[in-house]
């Protein structure tokens, strides 16, 4: 009495027909169990992988938000060091500051040297903090001085110059106790070695200081006493031999700061200022690179007139009775917000945008298709926050 697959045999008992039915019962359970299983198996595999490119994407991020902080380090120092905090990047410390200028990279070495020698009660501490990760044990002043004068370029003001080296001095002489009586005989003796050096290696002076001139100049600065002869010998001897490397101004250089960028090219832009006043059309270069616009007046322009940061915007084509092949650039779902923005004034001052649109006129409809393409592909959100967002409600739902 087999009967067909699924169905209860007819031979049986009561009691045999309801273990068996609680046996297939009981297997269907299981089975429902294992498919969960397998489900919720999946969908965690599934959110680790997600968890592992978006990690990625964020990390990329990072790297290009440092890259944009450090651009606008090279245009506003302060400015440039406000954007890295405030996408923690930095932290609000000296001692981080400090670290994030010694190592200078992609920094325009002018702009160090303008920052570390304001005035600012917290600019004055970065200084200090800045001074403290040279290391000058066991090293003559020039060698010192050599080191120090390689990681930023002198502010031209004197009052800036005098803060520089008098952090330099107090420095110099923790690192080699001893060498001299004061800190004030090092903070002499470190300008009469910077005008040693202009004197010797400058080509306008013709009247070349002898080694006996150098010592006659210092003598009674060591607390009105003479430093040793063979040392102020030992000074002259290596700078005449070899001047000090001056750092190279590269970091406001158009070609190294928007070196390959995602497009390039002139366009028309007009500006739609918050409270509906809009300003006439100007033609700008226009550069897109880490997830930015930059407009230039001229191709020759060392900084750029604007910076459009292209996070959390949106672009669409529109139409103008004025201009043909236009697009803009606006903020979504907010018609009054005003886009985050900075421009520079004629008279060299950085200063917020207050534009809630740009309208842009390309100068063919391919241009403008290709350029509305390159901008998409740059406006960027953060995917980890979405991420985490959905997650929250999900919880929040199945809870």
């Amino acid at each position: 009495g087999g009967g067909k697959r699924g169905q209860v045999p007819s031979d049986l008992t009561p009691e045999e027909r309801q273990e068996l039915q609680n046996i297939r019962r009981r297997k269907q359970e299981l089975l429902a169990d294992i498919q969960r299983l397998k489900d919720e198996i999946a969908e965690v595999a599934n959110e680790i992988e997600n968890l592992g490119s978006t990690e990625e994407r964020k990390n990329m991020q990072r790297n290009k938000h440092v890259a944009m902080g450090r651009k606008k380090f090279n245009m506003d120092p302060k400015k440039g060091i406000q954007f890295l905090m405030e996408n923690d990047l930095l932290k609000n410390t000296c001692e981080d500051i400090a670290q994030f200028l010694y190592k200078g990279e992609g920094l325009n070495k002018t702009a160090i040297g303008d920052y570390l020698g304001e005035r600012d009660e917290f600019n004055i501490q970065v200084l200090h903090a800045f001074v403290e990760l040279h290391e000058f044990t066991d090293l003559n002043l020039v060698q010192a001085l050599r080191q120090f004068l390689w990681s930023f370029r002198l502010p031209g003001e004197a009052q800036k110059i005098d803060r520089m080296m008098e952090a330099f001095a107090q420095r110099y002489c923790r690192c080699n106790n001893g060498v001299f009586q004061s800190t004030d005989t090092c903070y002499v003796l470190s300008f009469a070695i910077i005008m040693l050096n202009t004197s010797l290696h400058n080509p306008n002076v013709k009247d070349k200081p002898t080694v006996e001139r150098f010592i006659a100049m210092n003598r009674g600065i060591n607390d009105g006493g003479d430093l040793p002869e063979e040392l102020l010998r030992n000074l002259y001897e290596s700078i005449k031999n070899e001047p000090f490397k001056i750092p190279e101004d590269d970091g406001n250089d158009l070609t190294h700061t928007f070196f390959n960028p995602d497009r390039e090219g002139w366009l028309l832009k007009l500006a739609c200022s918050a409270g509906g006043r809009v300003k006439t059309w100007k033609r700008r270069w226009f550069i897109l690179t880490d997830n930015c616009l930059y407009y230039f007046e001229y191709t020759t322009d060392k900084e750029p007139r604007g910076i459009i940061p292209l996070e959390n915007l949106s672009i669409r084509e529109v139409e103008d009775s004025k201009k043909p092949n236009c697009f803009e650039l606006y903020i979504p779902d907010n018609k009054d917000q005003v886009i985050k923005a900075c421009k520079t004034e004629a008279d060299g001052r950085v200063v917020e945008g207050n534009h809630t649109v740009y309208r842009i006129s390309a100068p063919t409809p391919e241009e403008k298709e290709e350029w509305i393409k390159c901008i998409k592909a740059a406006i960027s959100r953060d995917p980890f926050y979405e991420m985490l967002a959905a997650r929250k409600k999900k919880v929040s739902i199945t809870r």
